[in-house]
């Protein structure tokens, strides 16, 4: 009798919420379509796959896309390259969104705290496109940048930003906390402006300092949004930014700009060898799942928050 009425609650309530079913029904749908059908064409990883013999003609050759890849040194390269780069926008590109919502926060002025946060979020609009044409003209040799310090006379002769890859790194660096810092700081926003006001209240009664209630209160209270965050950027230490390396990726900075997506889109599209590059992109979604884990297991363990 019990699981009757369950039962029939379950109805009704799926009843109750047809309209809202109806109005997912078209994402699930394209999600289906783009994202989950595609998955079975990871199976040419283990193929000799070509256009004419088609999935299924193709012959089965086991792991010998991924032996391949891994003595390759130019795969080696892409790896170390995209490693770096993910390690130095966790260490650097993840706090400062944080820093800076917390920056947002102790402004007291409504008006100007609105126009600055308004304002950090449009880079996060501008296609790549564009960002990497603004900020290569800004470092030309006869940009911006130079001529105002040959002007000031800090140098004698232009520097090569873009040609140089010692630079490349921490260009790159700077960009995306440029284009995406604004963005990035609106989740935390959104967690401190649910923070009790009572609690800071109570802080100023007994005498604390806004650092103090920005250490005691602030980040405290916003720990479990930085920990979901954080795990979900462990998740992408495997992967890096195509746009970024492609665009602003050049002969003489290879060493340094050349990705893992770089290489499989140059495997899958120039050389046309589609298995070997479905391979490199299943062992890089195969890492990025067991960091991604790994991140999640961690963290539960060690703070109690945890995406599953």
């Amino acid at each position: 009798m019990k699981n009757f009425l369950k039962s029939k609650s379950n109805l009704l309530s799926i009843k109750r919420q047809m309209p809202l079913q109806a109005m997912v029904l078209p994402g699930i749908i394209v999600l289906l379509i783009f994202s989950y059908l595609p998955m079975f064409g990871i199976i040419i990883a283990f193929k000799d796959f070509t256009i004419a013999k088609g999935f299924l003609g193709s012959p089965w050759v086991g792991l010998k896309h991924f032996i391949s890849f891994f003595t390759d040194s130019t795969f080696i390269m892409a790896m170390k390259n995209t490693v770096i780069l993910s390690l130095l926008r966790l260490l650097i590109c993840f706090p400062a969104p944080i820093i800076f919502a917390l920056i947002l926060n102790e402004i007291p002025y409504l008006r100007y705290k609105k126009v600055v946060q308004t304002s950090s979020y449009f880079p996060h609009f501008i296609a790549y496109v564009v960002v990497a044409a603004l900020w290569s003209n800004l470092l030309d040799p006869r940009g911006l940048v130079n001529n105002f310090l040959i002007g000031a006379g800090l140098i004698s002769k232009p520097i090569e930003f873009w040609t140089d890859p010692g630079k490349f790194r921490i260009l790159a660096i700077i960009v995306d906390i440029w284009k995406e810092i604004g963005w990035g700081a609106i989740i935390y926003i959104a967690a401190i402006a649910g923070i009790n006001p009572e609690l800071y209240e109570s802080a100023k009664i007994d005498g604390a300092s806004r650092i103090k209630q920005i250490i005691y209160i602030t980040l405290p209270s916003i720990a479990s949004t930085i920990a979901i965050m954080f795990i979900l950027s462990i998740g992408g230490l495997f992967r890096g930014n195509l746009d970024q390396s492609y665009l602003f990726g050049n002969a003489f900075n290879k060493q340094t700009s050349y990705i893992i997506e770089y290489y499989v889109l140059d495997m899958g599209f120039k050389t046309m060898r589609y298995s070997f590059a479905t391979a490199v992109n299943l062992f890089q979604s195969l890492i990025s799942l067991v960091l991604l884990v790994f991140a999640n297991w961690l963290s539960g363990r060690i703070s109690g928050n945890r995406i599953f």
